[in-house]
């Protein structure tokens, strides 16, 4: 008999929880029932999760419920974290991966704690120097897997290169039958453009370059991200999170501004009915639920965090994402390309 997906989720994490949570679970289980081989492992307040699962009638044979009693709050600090989240849902949703009890875990709870307690249970693969945080992020061709965005606000070569590798794995991962293209986020394209460190990443990058593992494009300014000419994009961490949240932002002031102008007048509205698939097209692909869900890669297992404020459907692209990512087998490509690197430092 094939092992089951065990995909761990901290019921209790951001707002609204645990409505959002169970409501993408259902959402979930409904859209692949069908396939039998998962499981989802919840934990928090088992009657609130109870009364929640009683609403949508889901069957027993998908879920298992770990009761936890405590929660991590938004204004918990990292530092009191180590000492106050052992008994949370948080805490337990990570720890079932040491436990070989899940493949991975999902939390919408405080950013901030969860990378520490991520990091504290999971530790660092040792061949990676820092973790890094990636997004999905939608391009005129399919998506671009684009980290670090925050977890590490200074980085050297060696870290971007390790991204690189961890961020192609994850491509791969997700698109099986596509070839990994990584591009250097950078001021400009020309080669002798940008800081020392990101030359030196150059330099390495294009070294590594190969068919079986990423193909290496070279730099990439922030007006190419969504070109689609290549998928995997390496930055900083600070630079990452500033190209994130400019891009989250565009993306809502044109769909506001859109919506606006389509609903101003009676002529404008009378267009909107002519228009209504294309527009319809359009939102669905600047919608942000879709690319819901920060991937944590460097740990002995992977971790993805949602957005607090996510609503559920934007909870179960999370859950989708967590289900792929264990079904493309991450971590043995992480291991697969790290191998690679390993060989080309000797």
């Amino acid at each position: 008999m094939t092992k089951k997906i065990s995909i761990a989720i901290d019921a209790m994490g951001g707002d609204n929880s645990p409505f959002k949570t169970i409501e993408g679970v259902n959402l979930f289980i409904k859209k692949n029932s069908f396939k039998e081989d998962f499981i989802i492992n919840l934990f928090g307040d088992e009657s609130k999760i109870n009364k929640e699962l009683s609403k949508y009638k889901i069957p027993s044979r998908f879920f298992k419920i770990t009761h936890t009693k405590s929660i991590v709050s938004d204004e918990e600090t990292p530092l009191t974290a180590i000492k106050n989240s052992k008994n949370t849902s948080m805490w337990n949703c990570i720890k079932s991966q040491t436990d070989g009890n899940a493949d991975i875990s999902l939390s919408a709870g405080n950013t901030g704690v969860l990378l520490v307690i991520s990091r504290m249970i999971l530790k660092m693969m040792q061949e990676v120097s820092k973790p890094a945080l990636a997004g999905l992020w939608p391009n005129v061709k399919n998506v671009n897997v684009v980290l670090d965005l925050g977890a590490n606000i200074e980085c050297n070569d060696e870290n971007l290169v390790d991204f690189a590798e961890l961020g192609s794995a994850l491509y791969k991962s997700l698109f099986p039958n596509d070839r990994p293209i990584v591009s250097l986020l950078n001021i400009g394209s020309e080669e002798i453009k940008g800081t020392e460190i990101l030359k030196r990443t150059y330099k390495k990058l294009n070294h590594l370059s190969s068919e079986n593992n990423f193909i290496f494009k070279g730099y990439i300014e922030g007006n190419k991200i969504m070109d689609g000419e290549t998928n995997v994009i390496v930055s900083d961490g600070f630079t990452g999170n500033i190209a994130l949240k400019t891009a989250e932002g565009t993306a809502k002031f044109i769909t506001d501004n859109l919506k606006e102008s389509l609903t101003g007048n009676i002529l404008s509205k009378l267009s909107l009915i002519f228009s209504y698939y294309a527009l319809k097209k359009f939102k669905n692909k600047l919608d942000p639920r879709k690319y819901n869900g920060a991937i944590l890669l460097g740990l002995n297992g992977p971790v993805v965090k949602s957005h607090g404020g996510i609503d559920g459907i934007g909870f179960y692209h999370s859950i989708d994402l967590c289900y792929k990512i264990v079904k493309g087998n991450l971590m043995d490509q992480i291991k697969n390309n790290l191998s690679h690197l390993s060989v080309n430092k000797k």
